[in-house]
């Protein structure tokens, strides 16, 4: 790690402000050029320190980056992850106020609802389908308190500003219907996405590392290296095999999940 704790705590209290106030920082990656994964990981878990301190409890976790073209944007072989919190739950059909999030942006997904602890290392996708109680059609809210470039030099974010500003996750929507993990080949769910009845993005399942526990499974075995892992009733959201959606003010954004049902948020103007 190149950043000491003090910058690690800067960092996430820069990004608590950012979210309260509505106004993004800079790049966490310009200001500290030498800062490496475990870093912004640090800045992530110390910013969720400071939420669960304000008394958000987590409900689970989210995996990104799991498509082949997403990791290759932002020049990286892995997935990442983020924590979900009590907060960020938002009812299907939902209007959310325009001034709850920055520049808020949806991704179709597939939600994992756990049954029992999960915890590597060496767990596999069977693993996590023993684990698993329901799978369920959802979408992910992203949100970025930190500036998407720079202004000054055009440098675009990087996966470190990511990481940091908690894997982008703001909101999670699950809706349709519950399916038991070998109710359905997870390969072949797909969803068709529209934005005020326009068909935006279309996605399959298997765009989540051929198949959605394996995003599971990354991520478990990724925990039990600093000795966490899932706990029996969290939500995981596998990945998203859409690429993401701006959600504009006064637009209706909906995942037709076909014979899993819908999911459906409404941004007011």
């Amino acid at each position: 790690m190149a950043l000491t704790a003090a910058q690690i705590d800067a960092a996430a209290r820069a990004l608590d402000e950012a979210e309260r106030t509505q106004k993004q920082v800079g790049l966490i990656s310009l200001q500290y050029p030498d800062m490496d994964m475990e870093d912004a990981y640090a800045i992530q878990a110390a910013w969720m320190k400071l939420k669960a301190t304000a008394g958000r409890v987590t409900i689970g976790r989210k995996i990104g980056l799991t498509s082949k073209a997403m990791q290759a944007a932002l020049n990286i072989d892995i997935p990442d992850s983020g924590i979900l919190l009590d907060d960020m739950r938002v009812a299907d059909g939902a209007s959310i106020p325009r001034d709850r999030f920055i520049q808020p942006r949806i991704e179709a997904e597939i939600a994992f609802v756990m049954k029992s602890d999960l915890r590597g290392p060496n767990v596999t996708q069977f693993d996590v389908l023993n684990a698993t109680d329901y799978i369920t059609p959802a979408l992910e809210i992203l949100d970025t308190r930190i500036l998407r470039a720079d202004p000054e030099t055009g440098t675009a974010r990087n996966v470190y500003d990511t990481i940091s500003d908690n894997a982008a996750n703001a909101g999670i929507v699950t809706g349709g219907r519950p399916i038991r993990p070998n109710e359905a080949d997870m390969r072949w769910i797909g969803a068709i996405v529209s934005r005020n009845a326009e068909v935006i993005e279309t996605g399959l399942g298997a765009a989540v590392l051929n198949h959605p526990a394996m995003g599971v499974a990354w991520l478990v075995n990724r925990l039990a290296e600093y000795g966490d892992g899932l706990s029996a009733g969290e939500v995981v959201l596998s990945g998203s095999f859409i690429r993401p959606i701006e959600a504009v003010p006064g637009s209706t954004i909906v995942g037709d999940y076909g014979p899993f049902g819908t999911v459906s948020v409404y941004f007011e103007p």
